[in-house]
């Protein structure tokens, strides 16, 4: 059903978008055959991620991962801060998403609630338990413009296999109907 392979696709993209394991490689794999299957443009550009992995170890993609998402602060994978810097009105977007995740028991485990990852998870979760306005409004209003953000802090010709993951998040989401998210 395509909505399971929208709500496993989310999951996926969390996955890679968090710190790297060994179980980066078949991550990849999976997400890749369900992006080829569902959504060929963003297949497309995660392929650019898909070699880079295979180009790399696990070592240097781990390397990548924090040269890329922690320490340029540009490119740090948390929406609240992409939007609103350190300033308060971070902290009132975070406190929003905290008042969401507990009214739908989602946990953020030990990351902040404004996390790429976790606002992830939390918009793949089955969409009959959540409210989907605020997952349209997270992702029309959060999600894609510290998306756009991020992906400025690259050339468009980068090398950065993590340049290719974050377009073809962005094309994933602009390719996913309403309807998927629970908005029928």
């Amino acid at each position: 059903m395509q909505n399971d392979s929208t709500e496993l696709l989310y999951d996926l993209f969390a996955d890679l978008l968090a710190y790297p394991t060994t179980a980066i490689p078949g991550q990849t794999e999976e997400c890749l055959a369900q992006l080829r299957e569902s959504h060929p443009e963003a297949g497309s550009a995660f392929e650019k991620f898909h070699h880079g992995l295979q180009q790399h170890p696990l070592e240097k993609m781990e390397e990548l991962y924090t040269v890329t998402f922690d320490m340029q602060p540009v490119c740090y994978p948390y929406v609240g801060y992409q939007l609103f810097g350190e300033s308060y009105k971070r902290g009132v977007f975070m406190a929003q998403l905290n008042e969401a995740y507990h009214a739908f028991g989602y946990s953020t485990e030990q990351e902040l609630p404004d996390h790429l990852s976790v606002i992830l998870r939390f918009i793949g979760l089955d969409s009959a338990n959540r409210q989907g306005d605020f997952c349209q409004a997270l992702l029309n209003e959060g999600v894609m413009p510290a998306l756009a953000k991020m992906l400025q802090t690259f050339g468009s010709e980068s090398e950065n296999p993590y340049f290719g993951l974050l377009t073809a998040l962005q094309s994933f989401l602009l390719q996913t109907p309403e309807k998927e998210l629970g908005h029928a």
